[in-house]
């Protein structure tokens, strides 16, 4: 699960916030001159501006909306498979939620902070790791083991590995959390063995998974349940329900070990333990032959795999030796490595080229239509990275069957973010703080509360290269949970919109000072930016500057990837696994291996060594 375990966690930003301002020129072949950050005082072209002319080929085999870690996820391995692939962006910066902006020589993530297995191969490697593996790219990443945490009992430094936080939890919640953590992981762990046994990159669409997956890959699923016993495979029947209904069956009762797994359960899907569901086994996904649909369950031992999204993380932060990792550089070097992959093997991004609508002829998606109005034609398909509230504004109205449109329209969101974002001199500041920090102001409230739950990340403590020497950066947010109906209307230039972004992110000021310490003072910021939903809204291209679709496990399951509408598929957040890095960079990586043949698909798992 490596790349982020950001689906929550680090993850805010879902692209950019609404801030514009002059940017530099990364090491990347790819150059922008303006990101987003509200408060800049440079407000030169808004980041959405269209191009008057459109430079790129007039048609590719594949044009993919978007330039999200999906949506590069799935280019990069359509180019390495050889297919003629062309990314759009709207925006003058690629990555998403993941790209990095620069404002007085201080580098901000925007959005994902909190990282790990990229240095993982083969079988259980994250997603985003065997995207890259397949195109030749590696980070370089510095490692660590904790980060502090402020609950209401007090506050610690939580260090991943089974000893350590064992520790913890004696001294903060007492021996009845340890016994019943211990419980935890006797049974999570085991089958968190079944959950990685199949590798994300070996996933496709289509009935050629039977080849692909389930085939290649029976023995070691079979070896894995082996080794658990009838005990554990009978356990492994849990994974089709709530994760909160393994809690329950081991009845756990502590309120500290409740409180801290739906905390977990919050930051890493976006809904709490009973939210998610600990294995896709019952997800429903599209087959298309042609011009029909056929509607089946996906083999419960391939869907067993994306149970890691949710059990991976006790594998991965409660296991001996293990370890976080944060990529040198920030997460823009984790764009960086796919735009480097992407043209590497003849892919092509195209920044500040904003998609008007898709272009639907004989009932198929044939291209898109640009701002400029310039017609880009896709002779084999059209993939879209946006939302799918955002993907339905972009059909035309007659296209789309009423069924489809429904469910996307009656589908809940998550609610948006606050954010702040900070450059400040490393002096008075302990020399301990450490990269990350969460703040939980009540438990009672509930971690999905707003104004209730605060993620700190100060990523210039393990890569320096982010901000001038002597100095921090800081991004602190409150995860998905701020109510877009406070903001939705208003003007971003009015009174009010300044004064309430000024009440909204005093709990983030407060959480900062909190964790910094008395060295650390507000006015001595040399950056300071505060982003709000409208941001997400606005510079995002995010429905109500949402988070993503807050699905609930056991009530409705991620649309899979196929459209009704013939050679439109969809990847990112809004689709099967669902939010988060690993979960994105999946759901790319299963459209791209989708439109090639099972050989190809297979010559592709055999080169990367799985």
């Amino acid at each position: 699960m490596a790349a982020t375990l950001g689906t929550s966690f680090f993850t805010p930003l879902f692209n950019k916030p609404k801030f514009v301002y002059a940017t530099k020129q990364r090491n990347s072949s790819i150059s922008a001159r303006t990101s987003v950050a509200e408060d800049a005082a440079s407000s030169s072209s808004s980041s959405v501006t269209q191009s008057k002319s459109f430079s790129g080929k007039a048609e590719a085999d594949v044009v993919v909306i978007g330039s999200g870690l999906g949506g590069l996820c799935c280019a990069g391995l359509l180019a390495r498979y050889g297919k003629d692939v062309m990314v759009l962006e709207s925006h003058d910066l690629p990555g998403g939620a993941a790209h990095s902006f620069e404002i007085k020589d201080y580098k901000f993530d925007s959005g994902p902070s909190l990282f790990s297995g990229f240095q993982s191969r083969g079988l259980q490697a994250n997603p985003l790791a065997q995207v890259l593996d397949a195109l030749g790219e590696s980070i370089p990443c510095a490692k660590y083991d904790s980060w502090m945490v402020y609950v209401p009992e007090g506050e610690f430094l939580s260090r991943i590995g089974p000893t350590e936080f064992f520790k913890d939890l004696e001294m903060y919640a007492g021996p009845d959390a340890v016994l019943e953590w211990r419980k935890l992981l006797d049974a999570i762990l085991p089958l968190s063995t079944a959950a990685m046994a199949l590798p994300p990159l070996s996933i496709r669409g289509d009935l050629g998974v039977l080849s692909t997956a389930g085939a290649r890959y029976a023995l070691s699923l079979l070896k894995s349940f082996a080794q658990m016993g009838p005990k554990g495979a009978l356990g492994a029947t849990k994974l089709l329900s709530p994760f909160s209904d393994i809690i329950n069956s081991l009845g756990l009762k502590d309120p500290f070990i409740r409180n801290w797994i739906d905390l977990l359960s919050f930051l890493l899907a976006g809904v709490k333990s009973d939210g998610v569901l600990s294995a896709e086994m019952v997800h429903k996904l599209q087959f298309r032959n042609e011009d029909h649909v056929i509607y089946g369950n996906l083999v419960s031992d391939v869907a067993l795999m994306f149970s890691y999204f949710q059990i991976y993380m006790f594998a991965e932060w409660y296991k001996p030796g293990c370890s976080l990792e944060y990529p040198i550089g920030g997460s823009g070097a984790i764009v960086d490595a796919l735009v480097r992959g992407l043209k590497k093997f003849g892919g092509q991004i195209h920044l500040k080229s904003h998609v008007e609508n898709i272009v639907i002829e004989n009932g198929r998606a044939v291209g898109v239509k640009l701002r400029s109005g310039q017609f880009v034609r896709a002779k084999k398909a059209v993939v879209s990275n946006a939302s799918m509230w955002d993907t339905l504004k972009l059909l035309p109205k007659e296209a789309v069957p009423k069924s489809y449109e429904e469910r996307i329209e009656n589908t809940k969101q998550c609610e948006s973010f606050m954010h702040l974002h900070l450059g400040f001199d490393a002096e008075g500041i302990r020399e301990d703080l450490g990269i990350h920090h969460i703040v939980v102001n009540d438990w009672n409230r509930g971690v999905d509360a707003d104004q209730n739950v605060v993620l700190i990340s100060v990523p210039s403590v393990l890569s320096p290269d982010l901000a001038p020497p002597g100095k921090h950066i800081l991004h602190a947010y409150t995860p998905g949970t701020e109510p877009f109906q406070l903001w939705e209307g208003l003007d971003r230039k009015s009174a009010q919109y300044k004064q309430l972004k000024a009440e909204r992110s005093e709990v983030l000021w407060k959480a900062v000072e909190r964790s910094l310490g008395p060295g650390f003072s507000r006015d001595k910021c040399e950056v300071k930016l505060v982003g709000t939903p409208l941001t997400h809204q606005r510079f995002l291209r995010r429905n109500r500057g949402t988070y993503g679709p807050a699905i609930q496990a056991g009530k409705d399951s991620f649309p899979g990837h196929p459209t009704p509408i013939p050679q439109l598929y969809c990847c990112g957040d809004s689709t099967f696994p669902g939010i988060g890095v690993p979960a994105v960079a999946a759901s790319g990586a299963i459209v791209a291996n989708s439109l090639v043949s099972v050989s190809q698909h297979s010559e592709l798992l055999d080169a990367v060594g799985i």
